[in-house]
């Protein structure tokens, strides 16, 4: 198995045990886009600054990379490697058109919406509330999102598609593409927290959040003294967003906290929040979340899927301030199952509404809402759900090789006028027993 992503994350993947490859990119460079450009329409100041066209450059650059991840030798041992099977999240781009390149299985998952409901909108649609039918709004928003990503990628695609041998796809297909082939969709969320929208057909599951198992950790002495110095404080901190305004947010975040008498650990993350030293304040460089939020009163972040559910999975109020991307949807469904208050988006925050959020957090009210999600989701697996999803979705009587069943065919071979699927390995086995031609193959 081998996991494709940004070069920053590959000790993390190589200390999880698996195979990396690297397909360029800089996450920080696209979070610091994403700040600036929270929804569809990218800004003036990006415009002027060039930030369109160098973002047009990065997804070509990462196209290739998906590609290469699929069929190079791994970089560290030179072992080959060719794809079975793709697992990819709607934004990576490349999925469907590597999937049809190879002629294998794709399966996607994410962690926000992306397929059409009436439930509830595309999480990067700005819809408004006072529409007359707000189920048909939430329905064709997930067509306006398409159809505007593929209005600024569409010629950058099908550029990278003509390079890998595939024709291009016509403006007509490209935006619903995925949709349009009934593409396996697996959501990685909770249902506790968003159950599955009737209205979505059978190949889309929602399996429940992904948590890995609890990582050996030992807190430093400092932030275990402080633990125990008093109650338990509320967690403070913004992860990988990367802000311009620090200094100004440190000390929003440290006069809300005095307002409300709170001790707080603040994450310094990728903006270095920072301040002066306070024995109510403990600044944070890194610490598991996992091990952390079981010694919290309550959690305030930008809204990822991935701090939210663990928030909500150690039962802590949820207070969201988005940024972008899924982050005020995730806000709303907190916001909406009473386990945290409403999303303050991170342009209105201000120290007397961060304050407001600190003190619903604490409310009877908002624990026990978070304590019944957490009962709820205890009892999910998502990760083995995701698997199973995976697996049942499977066009195994498609993909299975006619000569060794427990391998995934790759090759068509016409014999006595039969066609027949092999894989590589049987392949490999007749060319060097049998005598077969390669050019009897197609993939």
């Amino acid at each position: 198995m081998r996991l494709a992503t940004h070069a920053k994350f590959e000790s993390f993947v190589h200390d999880a045990g698996l195979e990396f490859y690297p397909i360029g990119g800089d996450p920080e460079d696209l979070m610091s886009y994403m700040v600036k450009n929270p929804g569809l329409i990218p800004s003036m100041e990006s415009l002027r600054a060039g930030d369109i066209s160098r973002k047009r450059v990065m997804i070509m650059e990462m196209l290739e990379g998906c590609w290469s991840s699929c069929i190079t030798p791994d970089p560290l041992t030179g072992d080959p490697f060719i794809a079975d099977a793709i697992i990819a999240n709607p934004p990576s781009f490349a999925h469907v058109h590597c999937a049809e390149a190879l002629g294998i299985p794709l399966h996607l998952m994410f962690t926000m919406p992306w397929s059409p409901t009436t439930a509830f909108p595309h999480p990067l649609a700005n819809i408004s509330n006072g529409m007359k039918d707000p189920k048909l709004a939430n329905y064709l928003s997930y067509m306006l999102v398409e159809i505007m990503t593929w209005q600024g990628l569409g010629d950058v695609i099908n550029k990278w598609r003509r390079r890998i041998g595939l024709e291009p796809v016509p403006n007509t297909e490209g935006p619903t593409l995925a949709s349009t082939l009934s593409i396996p969709f697996t959501y990685c969320w909770s249902p506790a927290l968003i159950p599955k929208p009737q209205d979505w057909p059978a190949h889309i599951d929602v399996s429940g959040f992904f948590f890995r198992g609890t990582p050996q950790y030992s807190p430093p002495r400092d932030l275990q003294a402080f633990l125990q110095d008093g109650p338990p404080p509320v967690y403070i901190g913004f992860g990988s967003i990367v802000l311009d305004n620090a200094a100004e947010m440190s000390a929003l975040i440290l006069e809300a906290v005095s307002a409300c008498g709170l001790r707080a650990i603040i994450s310094r993350g990728w903006s270095r929040l920072d301040g002066p030293e306070r024995p109510d304040i403990f600044w944070l460089e890194d610490c598991p979340h996992e091990w952390l939020f079981q010694h919290v009163s309550a959690v305030v972040h930008h809204g990822g899927a991935g701090t939210t559910a663990c928030g909500l999975l150690n039962a802590r109020p949820t207070a969201i301030v988005p940024f972008f991307g899924d982050q005020p949807f995730w806000g709303d469904m907190v916001a909406v199952a009473g386990a945290g208050p409403k999303p303050i988006p991170h342009k209105l925050l201000n120290a007397n509404n961060l304050a407001e959020a600190l003190r619903f957090c604490h409310e009877e009210s908002a624990q026990a809402a978070a304590i019944e999600i957490a009962s709820q989701m205890k009892a999910e697996d998502g990760v083995q759900a995701a698997v199973m999803s995976f697996l049942n979705h499977l066009p195994t009587d498609d993909m299975q090789c006619d000569f060794l069943p427990d391998e995934a065919a790759a090759w068509q071979l016409k014999i006595n006028k039969k066609v027949r699927k092999i894989s590589r390995l049987a392949a490999e086995v007749l060319m060097r027993d049998e005598g077969l031609d390669p050019r009897n193959l197609k993939l």
